[in-house]
């Protein structure tokens, strides 16, 4: 399987399966010199890893990360990055293969389970293998090292939309984001979404979710014309997203219904430069950041795996109704929401870093 590795300067590639011994990944591209810890990386792991809620699948796993190569220790116990790859390791301590015994020959609708086999002509069936989000967990921690590298940069995300439901943008803030169980920046629809997918819940369902990011802090000139655009490789990064399937740049679709007036983002001049008085944009102008701050969202379907029995087929060509079994997440979309800052902070780190090579400047 080919195709495992994401970013062209600051470049990670991660390996193993859902129900493997480990999983993890390989950092390359970091700048000597960077103060790195353990602890620092394991506290956006913490934001990802399931059983937290009723709201997530109940698998228990720790998701305990081990810094295995790329530092140095020094003698205030601290390590420094040696611009060597850095390696990082996260053990599997909660699998149930056993769970997924039933399946092992039949295709979930909606999973990736046909197109692995047609590609491949085997497949792992205890958890999807690769294609389970499992191993977002190696994004994470890659995500942690890139925060490191874009000075000055902040990125965060929350979720607005469960379902129908989405926020109030006049009652939005960051603060509540880590006040309850969905990343949810409007207090009191963090109460509706929780009454919402008690009933998905129970009714062994599933819903989608919209996750925004904003990064903050990103100085106009990062990214590249045509082929090498900030918003294309923010787009892939949440398309590789497991369950993604469809990205929007600042105003989004929502700039197909409104007039050019409306759209363009007016400029005036401040006291300390370019004064932008909308960002309709989200950030990117001509594929190049304009220092405003950059805003994106993804959207991600209902979790395939629900008990209700749907239609489809085995390996052997016989059709069957297929009723997926297991600990599943009813909204997959709660814990995309640490999974988008990484991949926002991925990208944004390997700008930085082409800027700087071909520009010469380092902040």
């Amino acid at each position: 399987m080919s195709h495992n590795t994401f970013g062209h300067l600051f470049r990670f590639t991660t390996w193993g399966e859902s129900h493997g011994l480990a999983l993890g990944c390989v950092v390359d591209g970091c700048p000597p010199g960077l103060v790195i810890s353990e602890e620092e990386i394991q506290t956006y792991l913490d934001k990802r890893k399931p059983g937290q809620s009723r709201y997530t699948t109940q698998r228990r796993e720790a998701d305990q990360v081990k810094v295995l190569s790329g530092v140095m220790p020094q003698e205030d116990g601290s390590w420094l990055s040696t611009g060597t790859p850095i390696s990082m390791m996260i053990e599997n301590t909660d699998q149930r293969s056993k769970d997924y015994s039933e399946i092992a020959k039949r295709y979930r609708p909606g999973h990736a389970d046909y197109t692995y086999d047609a590609k491949y002509g085997i497949r792992d069936y205890r958890g999807g293998g690769r294609s389970s989000a499992r191993e977002t967990a190696a994004r994470v921690a890659a995500g942690a090292i890139a925060r490191k590298i874009i000075p000055g940069v902040t990125v965060r995300a929350a979720l607005v939309q469960i379902g129908t439901h989405k926020v109030d943008r006049s009652r939005w803030d960051w603060a509540e984001v880590d006040n309850n169980p969905f990343f949810c920046p409007d207090p009191a629809m963090a109460e509706t979404w929780a009454t919402e997918l008690d009933k998905v819940r129970k009714a062994g369902s599933s819903v989608g979710a919209v996750i925004e990011v904003v990064a903050e802090g990103v100085p106009a000139g990062w990214g590249a014309p045509i082929y090498g655009k900030l918003d294309q490789d923010i787009c892939s990064a949440f398309m590789s997203i497991n369950a993604v399937k469809g990205v929007e740049i600042g105003n989004g679709f929502e700039a197909a219904a409104i007039s050019g007036e409306e759209n363009a983002d007016q400029i005036r001049m401040g006291d300390d430069g370019p004064v932008f008085l909308s960002n309709q944009s989200g950030g990117i102008l001509g594929g190049i950041s304009s220092g405003q701050p950059v805003v994106a969202r993804f959207a991600v379907k209902p979790t395939s795996s629900i008990l209700t029995p749907r239609q489809s087929i085995t390996s052997d060509g016989e059709e069957v109704d297929v009723m997926t079994k297991g600990r599943h997440d009813p909204c997959v979309g709660i814990r995309a929401v640490p999974i988008g800052e990484a991949m926002m902070a991925c990208v944004l780190a390997d700008h930085f870093l082409r800027h700087r090579g071909q520009i010469g400047e380092t902040e």
